[in-house]
């Protein structure tokens, strides 16, 4: 519940402005929808949508009266142009006249205020998709291609007063969580508000170095999955934060992580790995590898936040919609406490010559792979076009495949690796690791680290290979079939990794590899 309610009169009013609303006379005829949250009312009529900030105050926002209302609906408008300018047409004023007539836009003296948006399918919400099972792949990489994208022209901002508000959030969803202990038991908020403040403490220096590398800079701030809806077959983000521009400052990654929270809270692990890994592996680089010592923190808070702000939301609602809104809540405490618990970095490699399915299977091996969300997966394929400049799916001639650029690739992906595994993230490497001597150095990096290795060797017959190369479509891979006939000319020499035959069914596969990476610590390279 708000902690500062509005006036009754205050109430009152807008009561009366979403009667007016909500009567299909007001939009020609066109029978309105309401859907609320817990500071906005938004009224879907026809092609319009029009959203009402409601007279509320929480401690971390305050709409109580009509002027701090209509600038919150203009920041609004200004923060969304850079995510859904499609959508957002402008700010409204609800217009009441001498004789007490109400109006959109009218001659008399404004009442409310509201923004105007271009309607679109409600049900195409990824919060609501993504019920009817996992996102499609296309999908889940254009999230992390939008966001990335956005994060590259964002502004940037100075890091000390968002360590500050950091302080100030935890002390808020202490508090929060201290109103509420049917739905958070006070021993387990204590424990994780005293984990959560442990963490803070070791990653200060990290955050603020992140702020001098320019990584802290005025983001979405609210990017769940109830914020991105499919309009013209991509994900469009839309309601950023405008109430608050501290609020919606933060690092980069603390913007990714309430993405990739959201969607491994609905228990879709595979997907919300995918998304970290687009954004980290395609658009990222070695500071961010580094910032995930922090990502654990990070995603911890986007959960506890949204715990807290569900809880918040129970005070609108009634009967059904309130008992869910509990359980979401208490999902969402679980999950965050979930996020600090301790687990060692792991090293995977998958190796194999191509077609032999390593990106397939690492893709599905990467979630549990250390700690939440899964392991840092680096493919060759992938740097290697970073390294040359062009897009994943470009091809490279021929010529390009000298020793001397392979061999960069390789230390390339073995140095990112390092970086993770110093953060305590989990790596998955995935190449086709046919030298001796590259197996080697892989397990070197695992012990080095003092992290757990496994090494899998992928294989299929040949004409298995030659099929699946040659129906790739929109891959980051160059092989073909000549280049699989190739390879099984290769002398391997000794081979200790684990074999995994691939010519099965994909499941069959993913249990025999979860089955074949049990950690082995500090294991010494061989040969």
């Amino acid at each position: 519940m708000p902690d500062d309610p509005s006036t009754d009169a205050e109430t009152d009013l807008q009561a009366r402005v979403l009667a007016f609303l909500e009567d299909a006379a007001t939009h020609g005829g066109h029978r309105p929808q309401r859907l609320e949250t817990h500071a906005a009312i938004v009224i879907l009529a026809g092609e319009d949508a029009f959203k009402i900030k409601r007279a509320v105050r929480y401690p971390y926002l305050d709409f109580s009266t009509l002027e701090k209302r209509r600038a919150a609906c203009e920041r609004e408008m200004e923060v969304n142009r850079a995510y859904a300018g499609q959508i957002y047409h402008g700010v409204v004023a609800i217009t009441r006249d001498a004789e007490g007539r109400l109006a959109i836009d009218g001659d008399g003296v404004p009442v409310e205020w509201a923004v105007h948006m271009q309607r679109f399918d409600e049900t195409a919400t990824l919060d609501r998709t993504i019920l009817n099972g996992p996102l499609p792949p296309d999908v889940l990489d254009a999230l992390g291609d939008r966001l990335a994208e956005a994060h590259g022209e964002a502004a940037r901002r100075e890091a000390e007063p968002w360590i500050a508000d950091l302080e100030t959030y935890l002390d808020d969803n202490a508090a929060s969580f201290a109103r509420a202990p049917d739905l958070f038991p006070e021993d387990e908020a204590r424990t994780l508000d005293r984990r959560a403040r442990e963490a803070l403490a070791r990653i200060r220096p990290l955050l603020a170095a992140r702020g001098a590398e320019g990584r802290i800079r005025h983001l979405h701030g609210d990017a769940h999955l109830g914020n991105v809806a499919m309009t013209d077959g991509a994900p469009l983000f839309f309601d950023a934060i405008e109430f608050d521009d501290r609020i919606a400052t933060g690092d980069v990654l603390y913007d990714l992580a309430f993405l990739v929270m959201d969607i491994w809270r609905h228990g879709h692990r595979a997907e919300a790995s995918r998304v970290f890994n687009r954004y980290l592996t395609v658009h990222g680089d070695r500071s961010d590898l580094a910032a995930l010592a922090a990502f654990p923190f990070f995603l911890m808070m986007r959960a506890a936040i949204r715990a807290k702000v569900t809880a918040a939301r129970m005070g609108f609602l009634e009967g059904e919609e309130r008992r869910a809104a509990a359980d979401d809540a208490v999902d969402a405490f679980r999950t965050a406490c979930d996020f600090l618990a301790p687990e060692e970095p792991r090293l995977v490699a998958v190796g194999g010559f191509s077609g032999t399915g390593k990106t397939t299977l690492s893709r599905r091996l990467a979630p549990s792979i250390g700690r939440p969300p899964g392991a840092v997966h680096l493919r060759t394929d992938i740097i290697r076009k970073r390294h040359a400049g062009v897009a994943l799916t470009e091809r490279l001639p021929k010529e390009t495949y000298t020793r001397t650029s392979s061999d960069a690739v390789y230390d390339d992906m073995l140095a990112q690796a390092r970086i993770a595994l110093g953060a305590g993230q989990g790596v998955l490497v995935d190449a086709v690791f046919a030298a001796e001597g590259e197996r080697r150095a892989a397990e070197r990096v695992a012990a080095d680290a003092e992290a757990a290795f496994s090494g899998l060797w992928l294989q299929a017959p040949i004409p298995a290979l030659e099929e699946r190369v040659t129906a790739r479509r929109g891959d980051a891979s160059d092989a073909d079939a000549a280049v699989v006939r190739a390879q099984n000319g290769y002398d391997i020499g000794d081979l200790s990794w684990a074999t995994i035959e691939t010519s099965g069914e994909k499941d069959d596969t993913l249990g025999a590899a979860l089955a074949a990476s049990a950690p082995v610590r500090g294991r010494e390279p061989t040969g």
